[in-house]
């Protein structure tokens, strides 16, 4: 079957990209195809750019002034006939190009259906495939890096090394079966399965290390802003987005719903939550805000609590001293340019190993220190694992903690020497489950929900 999508984001453009794959690509781009110099698309054209026209076959209307390239599998992306139509970009032209071409035989594309194809056609591995979308979706050159490093085969190396070394052991444990009574052979068989078995839990253990922090490159760095009305959490959302995004005014109760959005610190995506002032209030709509961000604290990464310099400490801040006292936080004390009457001594005893950071917003002191701060943590280590491999897949890390119970069953079972036979379940089991990473082993219902979240045209 043929498929055709638009390959470019719908909008104002100076190209738009449609595209096409599957075996009759060719027959169905020389029925709307009319070339300047060219009469007909032939494989002796492939891989060249050519000049011409869209045209309707039915009514010899003109659609677009285009350049058309045709490509022969199995050297394409999806290893499939492939054509490429740069035609203007906007939301009519390729509409209108992507038309022609289904009214002239062609179906429209799944969800992810060229990647798809290209996994089924044996380009890609699962996790390949999942790299392109993470790529198109990074937010910073370094989840980027990341993705791009998964797209090289970096992951699927280090998967089907795992799974090679489990395949010899499950040989050896197969050689131990076919030859019972001989105690020779069935105790290398145990040496081996423990010595290996341990390699293989050492190396899940490192990758599944990595994974908060591939979260934090794929999803950003979950960041609540935290504080009691008028502290200048607003204010602070501002001055690291460099922007008036938030509402600012000396009225209690200003921001009554999270506020999100993102920003990127030297390559650290973060996703900032300004949330409404905590604080006992009567007002319904205010209140839901305060238990928002009450509920925020729970899912944060990080979070930037703001008090008051020129205040005493009040009920609302000893509250919020109590819920992220055992958090990852960073504290900011605000407002210095006026008469500090905080409790210095109580924030250095109830937060000796955290982060603490005198501002003044109104006159753009210390957020620069409040971003280093930040680089700090994820780069030296409280929040980042350095890894050569860095896990950014929810779907992986699962995958990845499945296959670490299977061995630690394996190591347990061997040392105390359970029959042969009995370990070789579990052996297979976490063989099944890293296969499921690269997709050797996936079953076609979860295949199709992992490609049902690609955007269309890829």
């Amino acid at each position: 079957m043929t498929v055709a999508a638009i390959s470019t984001a719908i909008g104002e453009a100076g190209i738009g990209i449609v595209r096409m794959t599957g075996s009759r690509s060719l027959e169905m781009a020389n029925k709307v195809f009319k070339g300047i110099k060219v009469n007909e698309i032939d494989e002796s054209q492939s891989r060249k750019m050519l000049y011409g026209h869209i045209i309707n076959n039915k009514t010899d209307e003109i659609i677009d002034e285009v350049l058309i390239s045709y490509m022969k599998g199995p050297y394409t992306y999806t290893r499939e006939d492939m054509v490429e139509i740069y035609c203007h970009g906007g939301i009519i032209p390729v509409k209108k190009v992507l038309n022609i071409l289904l009214e002239n035989g062609a179906n429209l594309a799944e969800a992810g259906e060229f990647t798809k194809r290209a996994f089924l056609n044996g380009r890609l591995d699962l996790s390949q495939a999942e790299a392109v979308m993470d790529m198109i979706s990074a937010k910073t050159d370094k989840s980027y890096e990341a993705s791009l490093s998964h797209l090289e085969g970096s992951l699927s190396e280090k998967i089907g090394e795992l799974r090679e070394i489990l395949i010899q052991m499950m040989a050896r444990v197969e050689a131990s079966i076919d030859y019972p009574g001989e105690d020779d052979i069935e105790d290398v068989a145990y040496e081996e399965v423990i010595e290996k078995s341990k390699y293989i839990k050492s190396e899940l253990q490192k990758l599944i290390q990595t994974s908060d922090r591939g979260k934090i490159l794929r999803d950003g760095l979950n960041t609540v802003i935290l504080g009691k009305p008028n502290v200048g959490k607003s204010s602070l959302l501002n001055s690291i987005l460099r922007e008036s995004r938030a509402i600012v005014t000396d009225i209690p109760g200003t921001t009554r719903d999270i506020i999100e959005e993102y920003v990127n610190i030297d390559g650290i995506p973060l996703k900032i939550l300004d949330t409404a002032g905590i604080r006992m209030t009567e007002d319904l709509v205010e209140q839901i805000g305060v238990d928002k961000a009450k509920d925020s604290i729970e899912s944060a990464d990080l979070i930037i609590a703001v008090f008051d310099a020129s205040e005493e400490f009040t009920e609302e801040d000893i509250e919020i001293i109590q819920l992220i006292k055992d958090k990852k936080v960073i504290i900011i004390v605000n407002k210095i340019d006026l008469e500090k009457k905080y409790d210095r001594d109580r924030l250095l005893n109830d937060f000796k190993d955290k982060t603490i950071i005198e501002t003044s917003l109104i006159d753009n002191i210390g957020v620069d220190i409040l971003e280093d701060s930040i680089k700090d943590m994820f780069y030296g280590g409280n929040i980042e694992v350095k890894s050569d491999i860095v896990i950014t897949n929810i779907r992986h890390k699962n995958q990845l903690e499945k296959s670490l119970k299977n061995i630690e069953e394996v190591i347990e079972a061997a040392e105390i020497k359970v029959p042969i036979d009995c370990i070789e379940v579990d052996l297979n089991s976490c063989w099944e489950n890293l296969g499921e990473i690269s997709g050797d082993t996936i079953e076609e219902d979860i295949l199709d929900r992992i490609f049902s979240e690609f955007c269309l045209g890829k």
